[in-house]
C-alpha cells in the first residue's frame, strides 16, 4: 500500500501530458431535455428502457466507457486514485471516517494516498456537538447574540477537532497533497437531540414557538460555522464546504411539497432522537426553517465556502420533484449574505443497491438538479449486497464482480454528465474506505441502509485493506 508521493504525482503527469481521457468538456453539449445513456463498450449495457423521465434525447455517452475489468487491474499504474480520477474526469474523490476509524493506522494511510476530499461521518453532527448529552441538556449557558440575552446549550468540540487536527497536521507536512473537508451536517431531523426543540432545553415542557426557535437555530449555525471557518479559526481554510440540511424531504407523501413532517411513522416525538419524524416540522409546518438555515448559513459562512442540500433515494421519481421543489424555494429566496440565502450544490447521497437505480435514472437526476443549483456532487457512495450474497467466502469472488460492474455503470454515468455544458459535477465520495468498517454492517432502518442485516462489501477496500476490484474501475485512467 505505501507509495512515495513524488512517483505518484509524477505518474499522474505523465498520464496528463499522455492524454488522458474524460475531463468533461462543457462545450460537447445534448439538444435537449434528459437522454437515457447507452453504452457501445464492451461492459453490461446502461438499460436502454425508457426512463421515469421520459427521455428522448441522442445518446451522450458515446464509446468512452473504458471496463476495468478484474484482469486489467495488473496492468494499471501504481497511481494514487485521487490523481487517477483528476487525470480521467476532473474530478474530486473522497470518503467518510468516523470515530475510532481515524486511529487505524492502514485507513489513515488508504486516505491520505488515495483522496482529496473526506467528510467526517458523525463529530460535526447536533448531537456529537452536543456532547452525545440526547436525553438531556449538556449545561446552559447566557450568551449576547444578536444584541440580546440568550440561553444556550454548551457545545463541545474537542470529537471533531481530533480529526481535524490530524488533517490539519498532514495538509502542513504535505502542501501538494492536501485533504479538504466537508461539514456535516447543521440541520438534520435525525441526531439532533429532542430537548433542543422544548422550552428550557427541557423535553418535558412545551416546544418552543417559531420566533425561539429562529434565534436558537441562528445561534447555533453562527457558533459552529464560526468556530470551524471564522477568520479567526485554526482551521480556517480547512473546509470546502458544508451540508446545511440533510434529509428534509419525505420518502412517502410528506407534507407541503413533500416536507418530511413529524409524522413519517410511528415513533414519538418524544424520544431523544429520531429516525423519521422531524420536530423541525412540528415548530415549523412548513419550509420555514430550511430557507432560514440557509439564510443564516450564507450570513456566517465565508464566500468560498460550499453550501449544500443533501439527502438519500435522491434518485426515486417522485422523491426526485419534490427536492427540485425544494432547491427552487431556497434558489428564489437567494441575495447578499445577511438578506439571502446561498446554495452552491445539490448533494446526491447515492446509497444504491446493486440494482437500483438505474444508470439512466442516475445520469437524469444529476442532470435535473443541475438544472437548478448548476453543481451536483455524490456525497455518500455505497452499494448494498446481492439480495442472495450472505458473506460466504466461495460468493465472494462473484459478488466482487457484480459490485465492480455496478460501479462502473455508475462512473460511467458520472462521466457522461461532464459532457453536458449546464451540469457542473464536481465530485464524488464514498461512505467509508474498507468493508468492516462500513454503516452497512449494521442493520437499519434509516434511508439507505442494510434492511436484511446481512454482510455487506459496499466499498472499494476489503477487510484486509486491500483494493476490490471494483477500486480499478476508478483507477483506470483510459
Amino acid at each position: 500500500m505505501k507509495r512515495l508521493f513524488s512517483l505518484i504525482t509524477a505518474v499522474a503527469l505523465v498520464l496528463s501530458l499522455a492524454g488522458c481521457s474524460g475531463s468533461g468538456n462543457p462545450e460537447n453539449t445534448v439538444t435537449s431535455a434528459d437522454s437515457p445513456v447507452s453504452s457501445s463498450g464492451t461492459e453490461t449495457t446502461v438499460s436502454q428502457e425508457v426512463s421515469e423521465d421520459k427521455d428522448n434525447d441522442a445518446d451522450i455517452a458515446g464509446d468512452n466507457e473504458t471496463s476495468a475489468s478484474t484482469d486489467e487491474k495488473d496492468e494499471l499504474p501504481d497511481i494514487a486514485l485521487r490523481d487517477a480520477v483528476e487525470a480521467k474526469a476532473g474530478m474530486f474523490v473522497g470518503c467518510a471516517v468516523t470515530g475510532s476509524e481515524i486511529d487505524d493506522e492502514q485507513v489513515w494511510e488508504i486516505i491520505t494516498t488515495h483522496f482529496n476530499r473526506v467528510t467526517l461521518g458523525n463529530e460535526l453532527k447536533p448531537d456529537a456537538l452536543f456532547n452525545y448529552s440526547v436525553s438531556a441538556c449538556p449545561g446552559k449557558e447566557t450568551v449576547t447574540f444578536n444584541g440580546e440575552e440568550l440561553e444556550v446549550p454548551k457545545l463541545d468540540y474537542s470529537r471533531a477537532e481530533k480529526i481535524l487536527n490530524k488533517f490539519l497536521e498532514w495538509n502542513r507536512e504535505n502542501p501538494d497533497r492536501e485533504i479538504k473537508i466537508r461539514g456535516h451536517v447543521l440541520v438534520w431531523h435525525s441526531q439532533t437531540p429532542e430537548w433542543f426543540f422544548h422550552e428550557e432545553y427541557n423535553k418535558t415542557k412545551p416546544y418552543v414557538d417559531k420566533a425561539t426557535m429562529n434565534k436558537r437555530l441562528e445561534w447555533y449555525i453562527s457558533t459552529v460555522l464560526t468556530h470551524f471557518t471564522g477568520e479567526d479559526s485554526k482551521y480556517k481554510g480547512l473546509f470546502y464546504g458544508w451540508d446545511v440540511v440533510n434529509e428534509a424531504i419525505s420518502d412517502g407523501t410528506g407534507g407541503p411539497d413533500g416536507i418530511r413532517t413529524d409524522a413519517e411513522n410511528s415513533e414519538s416525538l418524544s424520544e431523544d432522537r429520531h429516525g423519521s419524524n422531524s420536530s423541525w416540522y412540528h415548530i415549523y409546518q412548513s419550509n420555514e426553517f430550511i430557507i432560514n438555515a440557509f439564510k443564516y448559513a450564507n450570513k456566517y459562512a465565508p464566500a468560498d465556502l460550499e453550501l449544500y442540500y443533501n439527502d438519500y433515494n435522491e434518485c426515486n421519481f417522485n422523491k426526485r420533484n419534490n427536492i427540485l421543489k425544494l432547491l427552487e424555494a431556497i434558489k428564489a429566496e437567494e441575495g447578499a449574505p445577511g438578506e439571502g440565502t446561498r446554495i452552491d450544490a445539490m448533494g446526491m447521497q447515492g446509497h444504491y443497491s446493486m440494482d437500483d437505480p438505474s444508470s439512466d435514472i442516475i445520469l437524469a437526476s444529476i442532470k435535473n438538479y443541475a438544472r437548478v443549483v448548476g453543481k451536483v456532487q455524490i456525497t455518500e457512495m455505497d452499494i448494498t449486497a446481492s439480495s442472495d450474497y450472505k458473506g460466504q467466502e466461495d460468493q465472494k469472488e462473484a459478488e466482487n464482480e457484480k459490485l465492480r460492474k455496478r460501479y462502473n455503470l455508475i462512473y460511467f454515468a458520472i462521466q457522461g454528465s461532464t459532457k453536458i455544458d449546464y451540469v457542473d459535477f464536481e465530485g464524488f465520495t464514498f461512505w467509508g474506505t474498507v468493508d468492516h468498517y462500513s454503516w452497512l454492517q449494521s442493520r437499519s432502518n434509516v434511508g439507505g441502509g442494510n434492511t436484511t442485516g446481512l454482510p455487506q462489501m459496499p466499498l472499494l477496500f476489503d477487510e484486509n485493506y486491500e483494493p476490490k476490484p471494483c477500486f480499478y474501475v476508478f483507477a483506470n485512467t483510459k
